[in-house]
């Protein structure tokens, strides 16, 4: 699985990506990157399936350890389109991208 800047991230996102972010949801709540959808890792397994298999994954975690192992999981289960961002919600925050708090929003 590719590692890429938050910068390509956001790229990525704004060109059609899904961006998900693995954090709990405490930590989701306290900051997360714009646009963000939330499938926390102790959840992953019984929830993955909700993700497209026909949209590229941008996943995103703290730093991007967790985002990295549920990306990897993916690619096990036959997912084609992910990549992790590198430096993870810290990274992107720390490059003044947007930003968002409180609970995910349902569209």
């Amino acid at each position: 699985m590719e590692d890429i800047s938050v910068q390509e991230g956001r790229r990525r996102v704004q060109a059609g990506a899904l961006l998900v972010d693995v954090r709990e949801p405490n930590e989701f709540e306290e900051i997360h990157a714009e646009g963000a959808t939330l499938i926390p890792l102790s959840e992953f397994e019984s929830r993955f399936a909700e993700l497209p298999r026909d949209r590229e994954l941008v996943m995103i975690c703290r730093s991007g350890a967790r985002s990295a192992r549920a990306g990897e999981y993916l690619e096990f289960q036959g997912y084609a389109q992910v990549v992790n961002v590198a430096g993870g919600t810290l990274a992107w925050v720390n490059e003044g991208l947007p930003t968002e708090t409180g609970p995910q929003v349902r569209q």
